[in-house]
């Protein structure tokens, strides 16, 4: 029999911003939202801003270079939501189960995220034109 994994929930909402010092005169205002963390991860070549709300994280994406994924991201789709990330139980099973079933992968293998967690992106084809993360704790 086939192991398989389970998604656990939403983990966070990515939104891809040309400048997140601009963006977090808006999002600060929003009452419930409570920003925990501003930081750089330079593999990524993003700076992030984490809100929280409850069990769930948003993400303010900068891009740091021309050369970020997400900077192509803006300059081909704009601003706004760039991914949604589902936290699952057991990410290496996921991808090789997703892969087997045929499913377009960004990361064949886990990377680290953020918060010092197991990521990984399935591909927008795969998933109806949007860009989804994995991710384990």
């Amino acid at each position: 029999m086939e192991k398989d994994f389970k998604v656990l929930k939403l983990d966070h909402i990515g939104i891809a911003v040309g400048s997140i010092e601009e963006q977090l005169r808006v999002w600060q205002n929003l009452p419930g939202l409570k920003m925990i963390e501003t930081k750089e991860i330079p593999d990524q070549k993003i700076k992030v801003a984490i809100f929280n709300l409850g069990n769930l994280h948003i993400e303010l994406i900068e891009p740091l270079t021309a050369t970020s994924s997400v900077h192509n991201f803006i300059k081909k789709r704009g601003e706004g939501l760039h991914h949604l990330c589902f936290e699952v139980d057991n990410i290496d099973t996921a991808l090789a189960l997703l892969k087997d079933r045929g499913v377009r992968l960004v990361d064949e293998k886990p990377r680290t995220g953020a918060w010092a967690k197991k990521i990984a992106f399935i591909h927008p084809k795969s998933m109806g034109g949007v860009l989804v993360e994995l991710s384990e704790h």
